[in-house]
């Protein structure tokens, strides 16, 4: 297995060529108020196979620099969404 950071997603986009966009949503205690909260950011992801679809859930991981805005690459499809 190849070493990186690896986080799990919902695919947003899908309208580019061996690129997807995935939403990654977190959730942590703030620390003032005790409260849950939640924070969702988007990642530009590298699909070499165009396998992925809008709604399907992904793990993406950390590669080199593959575009201005590509930093990670689809490592598994999960789930696959309802079309």
């Amino acid at each position: 297995m190849r070493k990186g950071k690896t986080k799990v997603g919902v695919v947003v986009s899908d309208a580019m060529d061996k690129s997807v966009t995935v939403m990654v949503e977190r959730v942590f205690m703030e620390p003032l108020f005790k409260k849950y909260i939640r924070r969702k950011k988007k990642f530009m992801a590298h699909d070499e196979k165009n396998e992925c679809s809008k709604g399907d859930v992904v793990m993406i991981r950390e590669c080199s620099p593959l575009s201005k805005m590509k930093r990670w690459c689809v490592e598994t499809i999960l789930e696959k969404g309802v079309q």
